[in-house]
């Protein structure tokens, strides 16, 4: 099961990449990881540096794939980008959280989700 999951989670990290650079985004960084963790994507929407969540699933049997980026989640995130701003030396770079659902073909994408 967790095999067929990380699948799904891939292929539904391909799509949002897809859907993003189709909307015009630019996209810095895929699968980005440090020590307090991982991002899944980083792109370029105009003067922002959005960093965006993907959450997959096939049904809504539990629920919709965006609840469960909850605040524990929310605070790794930030975390986490606060690294890569750091890294990076974008200090002074406008940034916005994203989260992109993909249930079965649909695709769901909240700006600034948190």
């Amino acid at each position: 099961m967790k095999k067929l999951n990380k699948i799904s989670g891939t292929i539904g990290e391909i799509d949002a990449e897809k859907y993003l650079k189709n909307k015009g985004y630019e996209i810095v960084k895929t699968n980005y990881r440090n020590r307090l963790g991982e991002i899944d994507i980083v792109a370029k929407d105009k003067n922002f540096l959005v960093f965006v969540e993907v959450k997959s699933r096939a049904t809504l049997l539990y629920g919709r794939p965006c609840e469960a980026v909850d605040e524990r989640k929310q605070h790794k995130i930030r975390k986490t980008a606060e690294l890569y701003l750091v890294t990076t030396k974008n200090y002074y770079t406008d940034v916005r959280f994203d989260v992109i659902e993909v249930l079965g073909d649909e695709i769901n994408h909240i700006e600034n989700a948190f």
